[in-house]
């Protein structure tokens, strides 16, 4: 991870924005942004506290976890202590553990979307119960987490989102998810005309692919515009010639390149195969079309083409997505029964990608803590969530029916008794300085699959071989402040797929007001920029690539991740004006190294579809302890973790 320091120098690394310095994944303090604990170990109001070391604090002016930029997300304050119980490096060192005298019908351990709906639902169904959700991370949300600015001249702040995004396809959500955003009031059709689908068009700006230096020897951006062919894409790419006769071929009449065989037997023939072996190996196209096409899975699915099933390119295949399928003769009428769950789910859904609030699906979360703990929010239906005010010392006060207590990673859980007679349960969690532990009628484990056997070793040695499969995939969320997008606006794109640089994705945000917010209309006004990474490891199975690359990120500091942010928009947006230095204003990256839930998806899950499928092993509820989160299902995706929530409740309260 190399930084050049004049490059540095040239792309305004010396300026000072609003960021955190990070070196090898330790935090070192820089400003007002530290790390640790926003809330309280049974006190009434939050308090600065620590997580692993004293370095690791948080000052008590720091209240609201979304103004703060630099590194989030799985940050080493959030890390510190899953790590040393993975390691087998924590229980020597942690001392006997206290507890707090505390009681609650049910303690949920995990704070994101699936955790807080099983708080939710638990209460829809015993509106008396006292419950608690602990959480490892300063944020509530897990996953689900929102980003915000202040821009000079903006009239309030610059909202984005750093994790769960949108209500993506909601006419195929489950019946779970479905009931839930009726019972908060999210009215679907509202978005339509909140999100305005045609603001960037109308200023001439378009959809693109930067076939970068990274991937070919000369760099070239190309514009997706409505009225490009085939043959007018070929001729700008940096290609051979003959690479460049194979991309015509695959988009314009792609032949049935598995002829002869029947529609099963192709649908087989696809499911053996990753989408770049299928062209190479079955379309024998040139090398570099497979480069130029590398990326089209990236942002979906966290790992690019080299291990992206063709099974399920062909099913995602329209546009300039996936070419050389179509030739083929399937059903595209119906999905095979080899596509991954989710894509079966989602098939002939088409609904507009819309349903989106500037925070993400943070929101659905805010909406729920807040009718759950009162002062935390001071509104909770869907048109004013996004401007409401937030009190992040409500979270944990000594006399709410619900406590929500960040920083506080849990060590423990345990069955009073065996599993079979148990009636309660105890859990433990560290507080930044010794192991506390509450007493609790029920327990939602809403937290990933893989911690699960550190924290109940008693599970059944099947149960925890399961869970351990359960290899989710790294991903970096970074939202960008920039003064304004005048540079976009002149180069004429908005959304950008990179064939192989570091980030995969630049794009404007999305265009969406609320009541009470207004996003970014003119281009001369502050905008935040999305930008993605996926670090998972090319050419392997994706639960293996996933730990090669997070092996990577976890060692990869925060200077080299602006560095390349920099460094790619000023390649993209040089010949608009853009100049890193005086445009870029704040910098927030979300680090989420256990990030999207692995789906099972062939060529890699040989048990897939007929199964035993390792989630109905991995999810079996273990006395007064039961399974939530979106490993669980698994997909990852907002319904589905809330579905996981309700399966969860309905386990322990039957």
């Amino acid at each position: 991870m190399e930084i050049d320091p004049r490059r540095a120098r040239e792309l305004g690394m010396s300026r000072p924005i609003s960021r955190r310095d990070f070196f090898d994944g330790v935090a070192m303090a820089a400003g007002a942004a530290a790390l640790g604990s926003l809330a309280s170990c049974g006190r009434d109001v939050a308090a600065p506290g620590r997580i692993g070391t004293d370095g690791l604090e948080v000052p008590q002016e720091v209240k609201f976890p979304p103004g703060m930029t630099g590194l989030q997300g799985n940050t080493p304050a959030a890390l510190s202590v899953p790590h040393a119980l993975r390691d087998d490096r924590f229980w020597q060192y942690a001392g006997a553990a206290r507890p707090t005298g505390e009681s609650y019908d049910l303690v949920v351990v995990g704070g994101g979307i699936s955790g807080v709906s099983a708080a939710f639902e638990w209460l829809r169904n015993d509106p008396s119960a006292r419950v608690l959700i602990l959480d490892n991370h300063d944020e509530i949300g897990g996953h689900a987490r929102r980003n915000e600015f202040a821009p000079k001249g903006r009239m309030g702040p610059l909202i984005g989102y750093g994790g769960s995004q949108s209500i993506e396809a909601p006419s195929a959500w489950t019946a779970e998810g479905k009931a839930l955003l009726d019972r908060l009031g999210v009215e679907l059709e509202k978005f339509k005309t909140y999100f305005d689908r045609k603001l960037y068009s109308d200023l001439d700006m378009t959809d693109s692919v930067m076939c970068d230096r990274e991937s070919f020897t000369a760099e070239r951006l190309v514009k997706l515009t409505p009225w490009l062919t085939p043959e007018q894409l070929a001729a700008q790419l940096p290609i051979a010639e003959q690479a460049k006769k194979d991309l015509v071929r695959l988009y314009r009449r792609p032949p049935d390149y598995l002829r002869g065989l029947s529609h099963e037997q192709k649908e087989e023939r696809l499911a053996a195969l990753t989408y770049s072996r299928y062209l190479l190996e079955v379309a024998k196209v040139h090398p570099d079309v497979e480069r130029f096409c590398r990326t089209m899975s990236s942002d979906e699915w966290a790992y690019d083409t080299t291990s992206f099933g063709a099974i399920d390119a062909w099913g995602s295949a329209g546009g300039w997505d996936y070419p050389g399928l179509h030739g083929l003769g399937l059903d595209s009428g119906k999905p095979s029964r080899f596509n991954s769950p989710t894509m079966i789910k989602q098939w002939g859904a088409d609904d507009p990608y819309v349903y989106h609030f500037p925070e993400g699906n943070q929101a659905l979360v805010r909406m729920m803590v807040g009718r759950m703990i009162p002062g935390f929010a001071d509104a909770t239906e869907m048109d004013e969530i996004t401007t409401a005010a937030f009190d992040y010392s409500a979270l944990d006060l000594s006399g709410n029916q619900v406590r929500f207590r960040l920083s506080s990673p849990v060590v423990s859980v345990a069955n009073g008794g065996g599993a079979d007679a148990a009636t309660s349960a105890t859990v433990g969690y560290f507080d930044g300085n010794s192991i506390r532990t509450v007493r609790a009628g029920a327990v939602i484990m809403a937290c990933w699959n893989m911690m699960i056997p550190y924290l109940v070793p008693e599970l059944p040695a099947e149960q925890r071989e399961a869970l351990r499969q359960a290899v989710k995939m790294p991903l970096l969320y970074a939202m960008v402040q920039l003064r304004d997008w005048t540079a976009w606006q002149r180069v004429g794109v908005h959304h950008t797929r990179w064939t192989g640089a570091y980030w995969c994705v630049s794009e404007l945000d999305h265009p969406v007001s609320m009541p009470g917010y207004a996003c970014p209309r003119d281009p001369s006004e502050p905008i935040g920029v999305h930008m993605i990474a996926t670090p998972a490891q090319s050419g392997m199975a994706p639960s293996h690539g996933a730990v090669a690359g997070r092996h990577v990120l976890i060692k990869t500091p925060f200077s080299f991740m602006e560095y390349t942010i920099r460094d790619q928009l000023t390649r993209l947006l040089g010949a608009g004006g853009f100049d890193p230095e005086r445009d870029i204003e704040a910098i927030t990256v979300n680090r989420w190294g256990h990030g999207y839930a692995p789906e099972y998806c062939r060529p890699w899950n040989a048990f897939y579809p007929d199964g035993p499928l390792p989630a109905e092993t991995a999810r079996r509820r273990f006395g007064r302890i039961a399974i939530a989160n979106s490993d669980s299902v698994p997909a990852a995706y907002a319904d589905a973790a809330i579905t996981a929530a309700h399966r969860a409740v309905t386990e322990l309260q039957r």
